[in-house]
């Protein structure tokens, strides 16, 4: 069922969190339960986004069906429906990080300055679709994939909203809304800044042991360049073998 063993704990966990979801938007009707759990699974869903980022690169399962599921609770969390970052991400982002005059998450101005993160947020969730759609002509299979599931989870999501209008905005809406922005957020940086064409020297590195943990070792981050659909389990072992090749200043341990 799954392509590699690491999976099973994560998954399980995210989708032990879309029950909970259901159960709360089902059984629940006090506003203030669902204002304090979205509050609190701001940060749990924005951890969802690293392993949804994992899934793009890397297909969970073997079953073609297990995975369009698996990717529609994904989008539930985060905002991501099924080939968005396979598009705008993968063969996007991944192909011209180099290059910012083109890379689908970039960082500078036309004018060659480097954005805020906040301008940053704002500009690559609010153009996600759109660029993920513009690759998309380049792979046409992969947009038509990406526009079905993009239109059956927001039919089934508008079908929720008329169900229990108060639950769905708290549980699915506005998480959907914060988790594109967040991801979009974390993202600034990982490159920001970074003007070079050596990819040894356009990524920073985050080493911290929790971080890495709760990402899936996103913070390998060079590594993860470098063989982009390389499974998270091995991009530390992967990191040893590059790290001497990349600067010191460009590798931290921290929280975030």
């Amino acid at each position: 069922m799954f392509r590699y063993s690491q999976d099973r704990l994560p998954v399980a966990l995210i989708l032990t969190l879309s029950l909970i979801d259901f159960c709360l938007y089902f059984w629940v009707d006090k506003i203030w339960v669902f204002v304090v759990y979205w509050w609190l699974m701001l940060i749990p869903k924005l951890n969802i986004c690293a392993w949804n980022h994992h899934h793009q690169h890397t297909s969970t399962f073997h079953s073609k069906v297990l995975n369009r599921l698996l990717e529609f609770f994904y989008a539930l969390h985060t905002g991501v429906t099924t080939h968005l970052w396979v598009l705008h991400h993968v063969l996007g982002h991944h192909h011209h990080y180099l290059d910012q005059a083109i890379d689908e998450s970039r960082w500078k101005r036309k004018d060659g300055t480097v954005m805020g993160e906040i301008e940053y947020s704002f500009k690559v969730s609010a153009t996600a679709y759109y660029r993920g759609y513009q690759v998309g002509k380049a792979h046409p299979k992969l947009q038509k994939d990406f526009i079905l599931y993009s239109i059956i989870t927001l039919a089934l999501v508008i079908l929720l909203v008329w169900y229990r209008p108060i639950p769905a905005l708290f549980i699915f809406i506005l998480p959907m809304i914060f988790g594109l922005w967040l991801t979009s957020w974390v993202t600034y940086e990982h490159h920001a800044g970074l003007d070079t064409q050596n990819e040894y020297e356009a990524s920073y590195n985050n080493l911290h042991r929790w971080y890495n943990v709760l990402t899936g070792n996103l913070g390998y981050h060079t590594a993860h360049h470098l063989k982009q659909g390389l499974h998270w389990s091995k991009l530390p072992e992967l990191h040893e073998q590059i790290k001497n090749k990349i600067p010191s200043s460009l590798t931290k341990v921290a929280w975030s």
